[in-house]
């Protein structure tokens, strides 16, 4: 299906980036294109942390085997004391706009009942808007999830409204679940992966027939153990398989619109300003997913003309869950030869098929640099990558830290991805290109994957405090690069996770996970997602069957309500995850403080509990001082560490204070005046639902931009918002 892009809120967004950039005074605005400018490949990983990277000297008992990226890595420079935010949205905001989560609202994972202003704004000046100014053509391939497609009055447009020329890949960011009915050849529950495994496995097959959705088919087979099951090949060439079947007229019962991981995903191509919603039954939505990641990249950087700097985003949805085997072709074979039948339920398991997936993102992003020219093979299959060979930065990231299912010892499972410790925060990050001094080394000074907004301002000439019109929390990084003994350009570094917003004050539902202990969580954005994390949920929609306390189909709100249910039952309570958890750190000390919605069964009451720990940590390898709870100072009688608590936590109070709210001011331009009337009126007629025109009535959005919003404004009007600052 194709859709043409909402030109208003193109031209709304185009309008403000431009403003947004000449606001400083740059020349870049006007001039040509300069050829000297670098082209850029931003390389992101999803839920890969630091505790997963053998070249950053971690990487547990066994590491995946990932030797593209360590050439790049021997090639240019390790920061080994990055962090990130605790989840993907506003680790990804973080990248694009350079400002933490307290400006964005982008607290969690984005979700589909999260309204629009939990959401990159139209109004901001991400990177591809600021690149522009010394222009930039910008490319995303992979994973979006930044923006939309739900609350959205974009919907899977949003990467052309934010400021992406092209786009391939999928707008709400998240791979589905696995079918467990592999296309409909099964009953649900049969193949826990999502193809039919080998014959060794019980319900495995070694040959039958492959259909794919035009109706063509093929015979397909596995007859050694170094190919993969015959259900894996054909799900990995777009079809379904028929175990021990021969070719003929296809079975009634095959279901090809059905999502399936890795390998069935709706895919969105946003080209010159069309949107293509590509079904689900076409090859080009069918496959691997890093593979389609990279093909798309690969095809897109070739076509690019030699005179005019690119930008090019590889978001890579690997290695986030659900895990999925990906073709034995693309991993190291490190792993048994039979786990194409391993159970992808199986927690210990899905260790190992994360292993895989992450080894494959690594095959495919070697691939990526030799089909480009940005590298070439040695004799022995290595990579040759000379960064001074071709005017490319080559920078790779994390997103946030690992799953704790995933997490590599001697790292903590149960303080991982979606809280402020370590674990969930701490990643790697990889730069190489020509302006690289004294290649191989690392990089020990605080770094804030925000400051990758600046360093991409810095390539391109630019200077983001200058030419966006609102407080970036970015510092530089190109110092670092150019010059060895460049001292730290950081104080204190920042992250924060949160709930995002949701009309009348909603929240995802409960989810308890039981593989790194008996822990309840409301991140996981739905149901699915919640199953996709080896968890059970327990909101609306559960399942009776998998120990849920049955409250006829109601569900629970919030994991304080699970507890409670679990008291009244007799039963023991799980352990919740914070909804807030924040960090600040120097150079030695860190300071955590979690904010968590409690249930009180002495009063059978519910409340919130805020805590604080601070902790001495460093980056040690192999065993880094880390923030476990063993370990934390507080209280603490010792005077030093009493200061530095004050400080840390005076600091916090500070950062946490500087981004006044201003209603009415929906342009986030500082000011609410009659373009915030113009702007909200558009929307409230063509639109009328969720944007950032939404404003606090009473004490909860409703997720409509109606007239209840007008007062809002018309109570501000020509009203200008207090001052915004960063501390660095």
């Amino acid at each position: 299906m194709n859709k043409r892009l909402p030109a208003l809120l193109a031209v709304a967004g185009a309008a403000f980036a431009i403003a947004g950039c000449n606001s400083g005074g740059s020349d870049h605005a006007d001039s040509g294109g300069d050829s000297a400018n670098p082209n850029i490949l931003f390389v992101i990983m999803d839920d890969v942390g630091i505790d997963q990277m053998k070249s950053f000297g971690y990487g547990g008992d066994v590491p995946p085997y990932l030797p593209n990226m360590d050439a790049v890595t021997s090639a240019g420079v390790r920061f080994r004391n990055t962090w990130s935010m605790p989840e993907c949205s506003p680790g990804r905001a973080a990248f694009f706009l350079g400002r933490y989560p307290l400006r964005t609202n982008i607290y969690q994972a984005i979700g589909p009942k999260d309204l629009a202003n939990s959401q990159i704004s139209p109004y901001d000046t991400t990177t591809p808007k600021l690149l522009k100014q010394a222009h930039y053509e910008n490319a995303m391939f992979g994973k979006f999830h930044l923006a939309g497609p739900e609350n959205n009055e974009a919907g899977n447009a949003t990467p052309k409204v934010l400021g992406w020329d092209y786009f391939y890949g999928w707008v709400g960011g998240l791979p589905g679940s696995i079918d467990t009915t592999a296309g409909g050849v099964a009953a649900a529950g049969t193949h826990m992966c999502g193809f039919v495994a080998g014959p060794s496995a019980a319900t495995g097959a070694k040959a039958g027939a492959c259909y794919q959705a035009n109706g063509s088919c093929s015979a397909i087979s596995s007859l050694t153990h170094n190919e993969d099951a015959a259900g894996l090949q054909c799900l990995d060439s777009g079809g379904i398989f028929v175990p021990k079947a021969t070719c003929g007229t296809p079975p009634a019962s095959l279901v090809f619109n059905r999502e399936n991981g890795y390998y069935v995903s709706p895919l969105v191509i946003i080209k010159d300003g069309d949107v293509e919603e590509v079904p689900l039954t076409d090859p080009r939505a069918r496959g691997y997913r890093t593979r389609i990641e990279t093909d798309a990249a690969i095809d897109w950087i070739k076509s690019r003309a030699a005179d005019k700097p690119w930008m090019a985003t590889v978001s890579y949805s690997a290695a986030h869950t659900p895990w999925q085997q990906p073709p034995r072709s693309l991993f190291s074979g490190q792993e048994p030869p039979n786990s194409e039948d391993w159970d992808c339920t199986n927690p210990i398991l899905g260790r190992g098929i994360q292993n895989q997936m992450t080894e494959a993102m690594d095959t495919e992003f070697g691939r990526l640099l030799v089909e480009t020219g940005l590298a070439s093979r040695n004799q022995d299959g290595s990579l040759n990558y000379d960064p001074k060979a071709t005017n490319t930065v080559i920078v790779i990231v994390g997103d946030n830290g690992s799953l704790g299912t995933a997490v590599k010892r001697p790292f903590s499972g149960s303080q991982a991805k979606g809280t402020a410790y370590q674990t969930g925060v701490w990643d790697p990050l990889i730069i190489a290109g020509p302006q690289v001094v004294e290649p191989g080394r690392a990089v020990e000074h605080m770094v804030n994957t925000v400051d990758l907004y600046q360093f991409f301002g810095e390539l391109a000439g630019l200077d983001v405090h200058k030419e966006v019109q609102r407080t970036v929390d970015s510092v530089g990084i190109l110092p670092y690069l150019t010059n060895p003994g460049q001292a730290s350009l950081r104080t204190i570094n920042f992250t924060m996770a949160g709930m995002n917003i949701q009309a009348d004050n909603g929240q995802n539902g409960p989810c308890v996970i039981t593989a790194t202990g008996s822990t309840c969580t409301q991140i996981p954005t739905s149901k699915s997602v919640c199953g996709d994390n080896l968890g059970v949920w327990w909101g609306p929609g559960y399942d009776p069957d998998k120990g849920v306390i049955d409250n006829g189909g109601v569900g629970y709100p919030t994991c304080a309500h699970v507890n409670q249910a679990l008291f009244k039952e007799g039963l023991a309570e799980v352990g919740i995850l914070p909804q807030s958890s924040i960090a600040i750190r120097n150079d030695r000390f860190k300071l955590v403080r979690n904010t968590t919605n409690n249930y009180f069964s002495a009063t059978d009451s519910f409340g919130k509990t805020s805590t604080e720990e601070m902790f001495e940590i460093n980056q040690a390898a192999p065993v880094p001082l880390l923030d476990t709870p063993d370990r934390n100072l507080l209280p603490t009688t010792d005077s030093e560490q009493k200061a530095v608590h004050k400080d840390l936590s005076d600091k916090m109070d500070k950062l946490l204070a500087s981004n006044p709210d201003c209603p009415g001011d929906g342009n986030i331009d500082g000011v609410v005046n009659a373009e915030d009337i113009d702007n909200w009126a558009r929307i409230a007629r063509q639109w009328g639902l969720s944007s950032v025109y939404d404003f606090v009535v009473g004490d909860a959005r409703d997720g409509k931009t109606n007239n209840l919003d007008e007062s809002v404004i018309q109570n501000n009007l020509n009203k200008t918002c207090k001052r915004t600052y960063g501390v660095y």
